[in-house]
């Protein structure tokens, strides 16, 4: 299931009570093996306050798949980080390749799902496209993983179905022989791409980068190019490169959004009180959302619109973290929200909505 539609699902649930634990894990032995004795303590934990908080008949389903979790735990599967949700009707387990900043066990009404919106936002489908003068293949990825190579009339180009020798031997005295090639690349990119706004990195030499983006008819297609050993590469080595170029490109677009909150500053676009930030997300009146990735605000509320600060996350019917809902709302209502950590949100202090009237 798509990070997407998780969120959809996750977000919709309100429950007696919905268990989120969310904690940093290991991907090799004898690390991982610390991972089974937290989950152990976060569970244990989990099941204190659960049985402080509730009758246990209303909770017993819940309870229930608190104990499969902890006996099904499959340590060998761990990437960067694990986020369980749990309750009577629910359990969902989902393994991140992004390590989260607040770890622990969180109990609600509703799932705390920040940690998945920092992933949707974080997570990306793009191309791949190897480029040579002795053969082409395109590939469609998500995040550092090869999803399938593109096998159609146009790809893979190849010396025996394109006949390139005879470019390979004129290339450096005929370069006008590489120009028309790579055009042909470019149109067979445009037309298996088509009008989606995924990228495409190409695994490339810097000279063949230049001259594919001279020639190209939509240029701006090709977000940027790496080397690599092109006579001997694994598709780990192809999947990584592209993925170092695709997350400094977020990272730069998460810059320049923080510079437009900036800028929308001046003009009394900019909320930063949490309240009035929580019921312009209601009323879809966010166009834009950042929070520090580190700042969470426990709230107990008053009624659907306002809520008092709390201190205690853990008290009887306060929301663990308000922030986590307030993002929810946003990306629900057609708006962006983003969690980081860049310097360049100091001056918005830790949470911030652009509104869009």
């Amino acid at each position: 299931m798509a990070i997407k539609e998780q969120l959809l699902k996750l977000a919709k649930e309100k429950n007696k009570a919905c268990v989120t634990i969310s904690f940093n894990t290991h991907r090799t032995i004898p690390d991982n093996l610390q991972d089974e004795i937290r989950l152990k303590n976060y569970i244990k934990e989990a099941e204190q306050r659960l049985e402080s908080e509730f009758n246990k008949k209303e909770i017993a389903s819940l309870l229930s798949n608190l104990e499969k979790v902890k006996n099904g735990f499959e340590v060998d599967k761990n990437i960067e980080s694990i986020h369980i949700f749990i309750s009577n009707d629910t359990l969902e387990i989902i393994r991140s390749n992004w390590p989260v900043t607040n770890e622990g066990v969180l109990i609600d009404e509703t799932f705390a799902i920040r940690s998945l919106i920092k992933n949707y936002n974080r997570e990306e489908e793009y191309y791949i496209l190897f480029l040579t003068q002795k053969n082409v293949h395109l590939y469609l990825a998500n995040n550092d993983v090869l999803i399938r190579e593109i096998e159609t009339d146009d790809f893979p180009f190849n010396e025996e179905k394109y006949n390139l020798i005879h470019l390979n031997k004129k290339a450096n005295s005929n370069e006008h022989l590489v120009k028309e090639f790579f055009n042909i690349v470019d149109k067979a990119v445009i037309a298996e791409i088509g009008s989606s706004n995924l990228r495409c990195v190409v695994a490339t030499t810097h000279d063949n980068f230049n001259t594919l983006k001279l020639v190209a008819d939509r240029p701006n297609l090709y977000s940027g190019h790496f080397s690599l050993n092109f006579n001997s590469f694994t598709k780990k080595d192809l999947s990584h490169g592209a993925w170092e170029i695709v997350t400094d490109l977020q990272k730069k677009e998460r810059s320049e959004l923080i510079e437009k909150m900036n800028q929308a500053v001046s003009k009394g676009e900019v909320l930063t009180d949490l309240q009035e930030i929580y019921q312009a997300a209601l009323d879809g009146n966010a166009d834009l959302l950042i929070v520090h990735q580190n700042f969470t605000q426990p709230v107990k509320m008053k009624d659907e619109r306002t809520f008092d600060l709390a201190e205690n996350a853990s008290e009887t019917g306060v929301i663990d973290d308000i922030t986590s809902t307030i993002a929810w709302e946003v990306i629900n209502k057609n708006g962006k929200a983003i969690f980081t950590s860049q310097d360049e949100i100091k001056n918005l202090g830790n949470i911030a909505l652009k509104t869009r009237y």
